[in-house]
């Protein structure tokens, strides 16, 4: 049982997914600069917009966590699994996390960003 609110959780989990969004754009990025495409400017300005939001939000959540004294970190992987602490009010707590769990969410950011839909944005704890 976690001591965590889920308000705070979702903080914490942005904190995991934000920063895989962002190096999963940067990269795309590079794919589309490299590629042969004919016109490259729509898809590179797309995904330097989208970073733009991402990073920010990622500023925001920085912000949150450190008014809330909470901090992650990544204490072990494997092929199945990414095992982190969270450090939230001087208490420690370990959590694993599928990684194709992980994968699925950052894929459902990466769409609700490119997107930018108008519904609330997508629950990060399932």
């Amino acid at each position: 049982m976690t001591r965590i609110p889920e308000e705070d959780r979702d903080i914490i989990e942005k904190a995991i997914y934000l920063p895989m969004l962002v190096i999963v754009l940067e990269r795309d990025r590079v794919i589309f600069e490299k590629g042969n495409f004919k016109i490259k400017q729509p898809y590179t300005n797309l995904i330097d917009e989208t970073l733009k939001v991402v990073q920010s939000d990622l500023k925001i959540v920085k912000k949150k966590m450190r008014e809330k004294h909470m901090k992650i970190q990544e204490i072990g992987r494997d092929t199945e699994f990414t095992n982190y602490v969270f450090i939230y009010n001087g208490y420690e707590e370990q959590h694993n996390y599928f990684n194709p769990r992980i994968r699925n969410k950052v894929n459902e950011l990466l769409e609700y960003y490119l997107y930018r839909k108008k519904e609330k944005e997508p629950n990060l704890i399932s």
